[in-house]
């Protein structure tokens, strides 16, 4: 990838280029839409707002320094709060590959029940499972989508299935897009394998060696319109010190393909008049994330192993996913709980903790608006039932790990110590505010979502925007609902639908 990526950092002057499409981001669904189109004989150029890493140099770096690098405001974004809700912080990748150079590698189908809810009452006919089998196979063969095996998984998550099995939790093999891996838990933050099939290493070369342009670098702020039809984009070279705005950048194009996920896609459209400002930029969902953490007196050094392995739907009908993972020690050291010589003692037992996590299939409360800068300002108001799935959540994560002798427990509750196992009931965790609760995500969707009308929906089944000839979206954020797992393969999938829907 690195010979065939421009970057645009190094361009002098203002750039003008044209193309029968122009892709604006070079993630999970860009990266689908332009291997796509270009095959197809199409001439694609692909705009993406970061830097281009190859994969061989990130598997150099440090976690700081990946954070540094690849990752969007080197991972301290956050979804403000609104009520009693937790404050979420959001992670997502910018550099070319997007969030899939720096997600675990998860691969999972849409949840057949999520597929009825879209067809029966959203109203989207051609996203039944049948109908969507030829777009999931394509990807998964393309991403090399294969089960984790058994011998993989970490002591951690082990440990926690042991102790699932005990409390009656079903525990089921991952499925990831790697190749070879050797289980050395670096997913996210650049595997020294190059195991991991992120699209950098699939769809993008596929791309460029079917004459696609893959620019760096370049902050695209707006659509170009003519009448009703999108005839290009515009916006800025990242190309001053610093990384800051320099020269202008401008792409004709006959077609334009927004895919800079449910957190940017909502603002370029806003800043080009497209969309009705009651849709656009509303019901985003995070699958918003919590984690526990449990010691044992055997060391466990859950580092060691396939970071995501495992995970279980014994609660699916709750609302909630259980999923393996653990982080570098780095950070896991950074999050113990006390200060001073009271953290240190907790950070040195990190050899001797496992963790296992898990999302809330939430119900859609976040918004997308315009920031001062470059960033969007998101809040995020979590409802009532979604508050009610987290204490349920946390007990079943925590009892797993009591179930298999852990001797102290971790809670993601802010300002809680360690908990004794047979403390564990006793926690108020019904009663505490959902602000106490610790949160992440990695999965914001649905902030441009797809649907049956142009009254409910920014753009129909195809990723066609209703009011805007030749411009489509090909991204998490047209995901209309949240899906209860990991997005990525679901939005490689509908990415391919949209792709192919345009080639006709």
């Amino acid at each position: 990838m690195t010979a065939c990526t421009h970057s645009a950092r190094d361009h002098q002057g203002d750039l003008v280029l044209d193309a029968d499409v122009v892709v604006v981001g070079s993630g999970a669904g860009g990266a689908v839409v332009a291997g796509e189109l270009a095959e197809a004989g199409r001439r694609v150029i692909v705009l993406e707002e970061g830097p281009n890493v190859p994969p061989e140099d990130l598997a150099r770096m440090r976690p700081s320094e990946s954070m540094r690098h690849v990752w969007r405001d080197g991972a301290f974004m956050v979804a403000v709060p609104l009520g009693n809700t937790p404050a979420i912080n959001v992670t997502m990748g910018r550099c070319v590959g997007g969030s899939s150079v720096i997600t675990g590698g998860v691969c999972f189908r849409i949840p057949g029940a999520v597929m009825r809810h879209w067809t029966d009452e959203l109203h989207l006919r051609d996203y039944d499972e049948k109908a969507m089998e030829p777009y999931f196979a394509d990807v998964e063969k393309k991403i090399h989508v294969e089960e984790v095996p058994v011998e993989m998984r970490s002591r951690s998550t082990a440990l926690f299935a042991e102790g699932a099995r005990k409390q009656g939790l079903d525990v089921k093999p991952m499925s990831r897009n790697t190749q070879d891996c050797q289980g050395c838990g670096q997913c996210n933050f650049g595997c020294p394998h190059l195991a991991k099939r992120s699209v950098d290493l699939n769809y993008l070369p596929e791309a460029v060696s079917h004459g696609a342009q893959v620019w760096s670098h370049c902050l695209v702020d707006r659509v170009l319109t003519k009448g009703t039809r999108a005839v290009g984009v515009s916006g800025r070279l990242l190309n001053r010190p610093g990384g800051r705005r320099g020269a202008r950048l401008t792409v004709h194009a006959k077609e334009v393909v927004l895919a800079a996920g449910a957190w940017h896609t909502p603002l370029i459209l806003r800043a080009s008049g497209i969309g009705r400002s009651h849709v656009v930029g509303h019901n985003l969902t995070l699958h918003p994330g919590f984690r526990v953490l449990a010691r044992f007196d055997e060391p466990v050094r859950g580092w060691q192993g396939a970071l995501q392995s495992a995970w279980s739907d014994t609660h699916e009908h709750e609302g909630v996913t259980l999923t393996s993972l653990f982080v570098p020690v780095g950070v896991l050291g950074a999050t113990m709980p006390g200060v001073g010589v009271e953290h240190t003692r907790a950070a040195h037992q990190i050899d001797h903790l496992a963790m296992f996590g898990g999302i809330v299939h939430d119900g859609g409360g976040g918004r997308v608006r315009r920031g001062p800068g470059r960033e969007p300002i998101v809040t995020y108001r979590m409802s009532k039932e979604d508050r009610a799935r987290i204490p349920k959540l946390v007990r079943a994560l925590a009892g797993a790990f009591r179930a298999a002798g852990a001797r102290e427990l971790f809670l993601p509750v802010l300002g809680l110590r360690g908990v004794a196992p047979d403390e564990l009931d006793g926690v108020p965790l019904e009663s505490l505010p959902a602000r106490r609760f610790e949160s992440a995500s990695q999965h914001p969707l649905g902030s441009c979502q797809m649907g049956a009308s142009s009254a409910v929906s920014v753009t129909d089944g195809d990723g066609k925007v209703w009011d805007t000839e030749g411009l489509h979206v090909a991204d998490g954020s047209i995901v209309p609902t949240s899906l209860g797992v990991n997005p990525q393969l679901s939005i490689m999938a509908i990415a391919t639908r949209v792709a192919w829907r345009m080639r006709g």
